[in-house]
């Protein structure tokens, strides 16, 4: 080989060092940049995204028939109102003559019936004056004062006009502005600031009776709860659902963490809580029902991208099946507890693999960890396997977080919490919101 083509062959080599080099360096940024973005899509792509957050696909329904699709599904008949029957009949005005030719007009020659409903226009405002009489014992000294039950103990608003503003809030999901204008539109002048006093005057005349909720939630037996994040002016705080099978309580801390527990429930809590896999639930009590739909939706997700996650999620799925027995159907103690062993058996023979994913030997330790809380309904009466109640409880908490974004401040908290606790414990009780809001004001006013 002569000397040009060695000079030639170290360019060569120098050239593929520096392109090597350079390939390196951006498989590095590449690998880099792939890590963040996967953090980042897990916010929207996990076992855990509620539909809102999934979005629609795009592609054509011939492609995906079974994917689900904004709008009514393919086949619905859909549903006609059913007429209903009038409470009035308004004839129009008689008419004397033809338009055309003037020629008298007896009765008419046929009838058309065009039933439509109506509401009311909003009731105007009305100003009253509620008269308080006193008397003063003669005989003792002793004062007696006679208050009407609809007259509150203080400010110049009616009953209705808290029912109404607390229902605009929390009901109808209306921002202050909004509430505000609802307002105007039944003749009340009103400011932002003003609904906003509305509200926290309500939730004072109504604190007694979270607090009696409160009290019944620790006392309970089985208590679902979850969390999930909501900020105040600003800064992360949680807002936590607790629910039986008769109360909600909604409780907005600055903490996720075991010392809520302590605080709502009690350090000496006696009953079982039903929960998803959140660290502070394991340190405040071992008496936990793990949630089976966290862990199937999870196992369901990995299978969608793992191959050897799939024989393990179909085998979740039907140990699952065979041990979600109804309440009622339910064995006696002896057998609940050999079933339990078998299940447990099955857990752990399902959970070490082998594996080679990282993903699916992670979720393998998700499940030997809680090995001693999967089962715990078998044996618990009026246990259930899942946490649905919860999350259920706090579906309105995250629709109401996206309009309003963040709360303001404590005072904001607490409207929130003592509102919702009640809105949502009278819901659960069949009980009307209106009514029940009414009637417990009304309660509170005479005992001022």
């Amino acid at each position: 080989m002569t000397r040009p083509d060695c000079e030639e062959l170290r360019r060569v080599v120098q050239r593929l060092r520096a392109e090597n080099s350079e390939l390196r360096e951006e498989n590095r940024r590449l690998r880099t940049e792939n890590a963040t973005l996967k953090r980042r899509l897990r916010l929207y792509e996990n076992p855990n995204t509620p539909p809102s957050r999934r979005g629609y696909p795009t592609r054509p329904r011939s492609n995906n028939p079974g994917a689900r699709y904004p709008g009514r599904p393919r086949g619905h008949p859909g549903k006609t109102r059913p007429r209903p029957r009038p409470d009035t009949v308004k004839p129009p005005p008689r008419k004397e003559e033809c338009e055309r030719c003037g020629a008298p007009l007896g009765e008419p020659s046929y009838v058309n019936h065009h039933i439509v409903e109506e509401i009311s226009n909003p009731s105007p405002k009305r100003v009253i004056d509620f008269l308080e009489f006193a008397w003063e014992c003669e005989v003792c000294g002793a004062r007696t004062v006679s208050r009407h039950p609809d007259c509150p103990p203080n400010g110049r608003f009616g009953r209705n006009v808290y029912v109404q503003t607390t229902l605009m809030k929390y009901e109808e999901r209306l921002p202050l502005r909004k509430a505000q204008a609802a307002l105007e539109r039944r003749g009340l002048r009103v400011t932002p600031s003003t609904v906003l006093e509305i509200l926290g005057r309500a939730a004072v005349w109504l604190r007694p009776e979270y607090e009696r909720i409160l009290k019944r939630i620790r006392e309970a037996d089985v208590v679902y709860t979850d969390e999930t994040g909501l900020r105040v002016d600003g800064e992360k705080h949680w807002i936590w659902a607790f629910t039986t099978e008769n109360e909600t309580l909604v409780a907005v801390r600055r903490s996720g963490g075991k010392r809520v527990l302590e605080e709502i429930l009690g350090r000496g809590f006696g009953g079982v809580i039903v929960c998803d896999g959140w660290r502070s639930y394991s340190s405040f009590t071992g008496r936990i029902q793990r949630c089976w739909a966290h862990l199937l939706r999870e196992a369901e997700h990995l299978a969608e991208r793992i191959e050897e996650a799939k024989p393990l999620s179909q085998s979740l799925h039907e140990l699952y099946r065979r041990i979600n027995i109804p309440a009622e159907d339910r064995p006696p103690p002896e057998e609940a507890a050999r079933l339990v062993e078998e299940a447990k058996a099955e857990m752990l023979r399902l959970s070490r693999g082998p594996y080679v994913s990282e993903e699916v030997r992670r979720f393998a330790v998700k499940m030997r960890n809680g090995i001693d809380h999967w089962f715990t309904f078998l044996t618990t009466p009026g246990v259930e396997p899942t946490n649905n109640r919860a999350e259920r409880a706090l579906r309105e908490h995250v629709v109401q977080r996206k309009i309003m974004g963040t709360l303001r401040n404590e005072k904001g908290t607490f409207i929130h919490e003592t509102i919702t606790t009640l809105l949502a414990t009278w819901k659960q009780r069949g009980l009307d919101p209106s009514e029940t809001l009414a009637a417990t004001l009304s309660l509170k006013w005479q005992n001022c």
